[in-house]
C-alpha cells in the first residue's frame, strides 16, 4: 500500500496524548497506563469515541486526512499479562481495536483516513531496561502485527522506541505481514535515545539493518526543545523524519514519570517551535504525545499550515 499521507497536499492529523487525556482530563483510571482494556466495556468505548471524535473534527475542519491510531500501545504480552490477558485474548483485543477505530473513521466519509495499528515498547517507554535482539523483538511483537493485518489495518507504527534493536525487530515483524511501518523514537532532554544513542545514529542503524524498511520515522514523547538542536537540516537521516508527536511539557521523562498533575505546557510556544522545525522536518503527520490534547494539536497544525 502507498500511504496517502506521503503525497497529501497538507499534513494528516493524528491524535494527541491519549492516556494523559483519559487520566487527567477525563478522570479515567488506566492501570499500567493501558487504554486498550477500555474496549471491553460500553463506558470505555464511549470514552474512546469522544476522544477520537475531537481529532476527526479537526481533520474535517482542515479538509485533510487522519492517521487513526489504535489504542494498543500497551497491548503486548508482558503488559497484557499484568492486566490479565493471555495471548489469545491479546490477539482478539488488538483485532477489536482495529475494527473499533475503523468504524469511527468510516463514520466520517469526508475525512480520508489510514488505520494504524500501534505497538509500544516491551518495556516502560521511558527506560530501556532489558533489551532484545532484532530477531527476539520481531518474534515478541509479531502477535500484534499479525492481529493488525488480520483485522485490516493499513499500516502499523512503533511508538516511543527507546533503542534501535527493538525498532528493527518491529520493522521486520511488519514486513512479515506486509504492512507499511513507521518507527517513532523518543529522546531524553539531550536529544539522545534513552539508550544513549544519538538520534541520527539510531535512524541510520535501523535503515541499514532493514534496507530502509520504515516508510518514515517520527519523534515522540519529547518536547521540541529536547531534540531540535540535534536535527541536521538536509542530512540523510533528518530527511527520513516525517512527523512529530511532541510532549506538552519541557520536563524530562523522569520528572514526568513522578508527576501527579498534568503539565499542559505553553501551547503557543509549542506551536511556534513546531513551525520553527519546518526547515528541518517534512511534516507528513501532526499530532501530540503526553500532556497534549486537541487544543494543542489544533494550534500546532495552524502554526504549520495556516489552516
Amino acid at each position: 500500500m502507498t500511504l496517502p499521507q506521503l503525497s497529501a497536499r497538507r499534513p494528516y492529523f493524528t491524535d494527541g496524548g491519549l492516556e494523559t487525556t483519559l487520566v487527567f482530563l477525563d478522570g479515567i483510571d488506566l492501570p499500567d497506563f493501558a487504554a486498550f482494556p477500555l474496549l471491553d466495556s460500553t463506558e470505555g468505548r464511549d470514552a474512546l469515541t469522544r476522544y477520537y471524535s475531537r481529532y476527526l473534527d479537526l481533520a474535517e475542519q482542515a479538509r485533510t486526512g487522519m492517521v487513526v491510531d489504535t489504542p494498543t500501545w500497551r497491548a503486548n504480552a508482558d503488559w497484557g499479562a499484568r492486566l490479565g490477558y493471555d495471548a489469545g485474548e491479546l490477539g482478539a483485543v488488538n483485532r477489536r481495536a482495529v475494527e473499533f477505530v475503523t468504524a469511527l473513521a468510516n463514520g466520517r466519509p469526508s475525512v480520508p483516513h489510514v488505520i494504524n495499528g500501534v505497538i509500544g515498547p516491551r518495556g516502560d517507554g521511558y527506560i530501556v531496561g532489558s533489551t532484545m535482539s532484532p530477531s527476539e523483538a520481531a518474534d515478541y511483537h509479531g502477535l500484534q502485527a499479525r492481529a493488525f493485518a488480520e483485522a485490516g489495518a493499513q499500516m502499523m507504527s512503533a511508538i516511543t522506541m527507546t533503542y534501535a534493536e527493538e525498532a528493527i525487530g518491529i520493522t521486520n515483524a511488519a514486513r512479515a505481514v506486509s504492512l507499511p511501518v513507521v518507527i517513532s523514537l523518543t529522546t531524553e532532554t539531550d536529544g539522545r535515545l534513552p539508550s544513549g544513542q544519538a538520534l541520527g545514529d539510531a535512524i541510520r542503524q535501523i535503515d541499514d539493518a532493514t534496507d530502509s524498511g520504515p516508510a518514515y520515522f517520527m519523534v515522540n514523547c519529547a518536547h521540541p526543545s529536547h531534540f531540535a538542536d540535534v536535527l541536521e537540516a538536509n542530512s540523510d537521516w533528518t530527511k527520513r523524519i516525517g512527523g512529530l508527536r511532541a510532549n506538552a511539557s519541557r520536563l524530562s521523562h523522569a520528572e514526568l514519570d513522578a508527576a501527579t498533575e498534568l503539565d499542559r505546557g505553553d501551547i503557543a510556544e509549542l506551536a511556534r517551535l513546531h513551525a520553527d522545525l519546518r526547515a528541518k522536518i517534512d511534516f507528513k503527520v501532526v499530532g501530540g504525545c503526553c500532556g497534549t490534547d486537541s487544543e494543542h494539536v489544533q494550534h500546532i497544525y495552524a502554526a504549520l499550515t495556516g489552516a
